[in-house]
């Protein structure tokens, strides 16, 4: 196709035609915001490694919730930071744990708003780990049960969907028949089903308190140089029975939301974690980037990859500019 006849710059010749053209669009129905939920009562406490995130009393919560869905964003996601640990993680599948009280919180506050609970145990232990552990070993099976019984309480508080984070084998079967026995079969599970061993995470430890206190989460993280794996990994968790799955971080793995994207016809969700949201805001800081404009590529960039939702910190700002 020879030169002058197709000038591809004719496409792009006003911000009206490159709207009529745009292959990939952004809007608040793909935002999830995540949220952490501690005790107390008008607790506001900032979270140093993430600038204007603060871990929230159910009360102040609700409020959140109630302004990220007036920008129309649609769903939260929840994260506990309970006053109390020990090494079985009790109070995560405690009926009247933090989670529990603030999924029945916003629920009666604000109804139409998706809940969405991260499954995982690690934020509850002394050790700081997601499963059980033996000796210095984490062990899968008994894990199970646990994260079965934790996402039983989110369902019975009024979860609309549980997320399962810890990557043992076997829990997305383990979570979706102790639901079907006990009447929730409408509950979805989202499942965090590439998970890798990332040091993107950092600053998410920090506001949940849940790094671990000996070794580190390579042995059911996946490890960041292998990308089939992640296929294999998806497509049990299909098969196991999850509605939606997840791909975490996204930035650095965007070739494999594609590759998920490509292969699965499944809802596909990805998360913008801590530290991507932590490097542009320090970046942004210090006036080394347009911090908004940034903002927007980088979930512009996940949604093009192929992911349909995306959890992110920056969704309410996100929101308000895509508001107008």
């Amino acid at each position: 196709m020879p030169f002058p006849i197709h000038r591809p710059r004719r496409l792009r010749k006003s911000a009206a035609i490159q709207r009529m053209v745009r292959e990939t669009v952004l809007t608040p129905d793909d935002l999830i915001l995540p949220l952490f939920v501690c005790e107390g009562k008008g607790v506001r406490t900032p979270i140093g490694s993430m600038p204007g995130i603060d871990r929230l009393s159910i009360d102040l919560l609700a409020q959140e919730v109630k302004e990220a869905h007036g920008l129309g964003i649609p769903a939260v996601i929840l994260f506990g930071i309970p006053d109390r640990k020990d090494a079985q993680g009790t109070e995560a599948y405690n009926p009247d744990g933090v989670v529990q009280r603030a999924i029945r919180e916003i629920k009666s506050k604000v109804p139409e708003v998706v809940v969405i609970t991260d499954v995982c145990i690690d934020e509850y232990t002394d050790h700081g780990h997601c499963g059980l552990v033996e000796g210095d070993e984490v062990v899968n099976d008994p894990t199970l049960e646990l994260l079965a019984r934790m996402s039983l309480t989110h369902a019975n508080a009024g979860a609309d969907i549980v997320a399962p984070s810890d990557m043992m084998d076997g829990r997305v079967q383990a979570i979706r028949k102790a639901l079907d026995e006990n009447s929730h079969q409408s509950t979805l599970i989202m499942s965090y089903a590439a998970k890798y061993a990332s040091a993107f995470y950092g600053p998410f430890r920090e506001a949940a308190d849940s790094a671990p206190q000996f070794g580190d989460r390579r042995s059911y993280q996946m490890d960041p140089g292998n990308s089939d794996e992640a296929l294999r990994e998806v497509e049990q968790d299909i098969e196991e029975g999850a509605d939606i799955l997840m791909v975490k971080p996204a930035l650095p793995y965007l070739d494999i939301i594609r590759r998920v994207r490509d292969t699965f016809p499944v809802p596909l969700a990805a998360y913008n974690v801590s530290g991507e949201y932590s490097m542009l805001m320090a970046a942004a800081e210090k006036g080394w980037v347009d911090g908004d404009r940034v903002m927007m590529e980088v979930l512009l960039s996940i949604k093009r990859a192929g992911a349909q939702m995306i959890l992110t910190y920056s969704a309410v700002p996100a929101a308000r500019l895509l508001n107008g």
